[in-house]
């Protein structure tokens, strides 16, 4: 169920189709930006998601020519308290950890600029599907606000001195070098972006929804471990996708040459 601001002013919107959820951030008149009640709203849309059995993959974008500015820096501006400042941080980092927890894979699909806390939503997003038109910056440092907790998601998504460039110039970056630097997966003509992502969602959507949840989960569990560690979890994550229903369907398909039946999400 979507949550709305106001009857005619929905703060985000949620469309289900097909096995897909998309939410869109509908703050268009402020670049999209993330107030604590887009912020909390958004997180409400997630909670929900989560444990939704008839949803298995989620596009996340900003309405009209923008995709997400980052925090709303006139809330923050005009609430000058320590309490509201850490609420905000708090909110915001359990927003983009929800993302990243979720057995559900989410895409960003960027159009215009994403900025500062709208850059940490797309590297939180499992993909990124930009315009060519698109850019990305993490701006705080020429304000005089470093942007540390969207260096979080940045510096886990591409590498070192690519995440520092970055956030020492706070210049913007084309999606082109965006995607160069693995920040985003693909780029389209911006009449495009609309379809290459629905294209990618479906296919994501087409398979078992059990093991993309052990897939997403395993991924996150490995990825800071030692190697051997490493290997030791996703042996064990191995022998227990093996034992699953989807998993002796999926092989069955493949030898017999056909197409498998998924059986459904409990």
């Amino acid at each position: 169920m979507t949550t709305i601001k106001k009857p005619t002013e929905r703060m985000i919107i949620r469309h289900d189709a097909g096995g897909i959820c998309e939410l869109t951030i509908n703050r268009p008149e402020a670049y999209n930006a993330l107030s604590m009640e887009c912020m909390e709203t958004l997180q409400v849309c997630l909670d929900d998601i989560r444990d939704d059995a008839g949803i298995k993959a989620v596009i996340i974008s900003g309405s009209g020519s923008k995709f997400c500015a980052g925090h709303d820096l006139k809330e923050l501006r005009d609430n000058r308290d320590r309490d509201f400042y850490e609420q905000t941080f708090t909110t915001c980092s359990r927003l983009m950890m929800s993302i990243i927890s979720s057995p559900k894979p989410f895409i960003a699909r960027v159009r215009g600029i994403a900025t500062a806390a709208g850059c940490q939503l797309v590297a939180s997003c499992d993909l990124a599907v930009a315009a060519e038109d698109a850019r990305f910056a993490t701006p705080g440092v020429n304000i005089g606000l470093f942007c540390s907790t969207p260096m979080v998601a940045i510096s886990r998504t591409v590498a070192r001195k690519h995440a520092l460039e970055m956030l020492l110039l706070g210049d913007f970056i084309s999606a082109q070098r965006a995607y160069e630097i693995g920040l985003v997966n693909r780029i389209a003509p911006p009449g495009e972006l609309d379809g290459v992502t629905a294209e990618l969602a479906a296919a994501i959507a087409s398979k078992s929804a059990p093991t993309l949840r052990v897939g997403k989960h395993a991924f996150q569990q490995q990825i800071d471990r030692d190697l051997e560690d490493a290997y030791a979890y996703c042996n064990q994550v191995m022998v227990n996708n093996m034992m699953a229903e989807d998993a002796s369907e999926g092989i069955a398909a493949f030898l017999e040459k056909r197409a498998p039946e998924w059986g459904k999400e409990t």
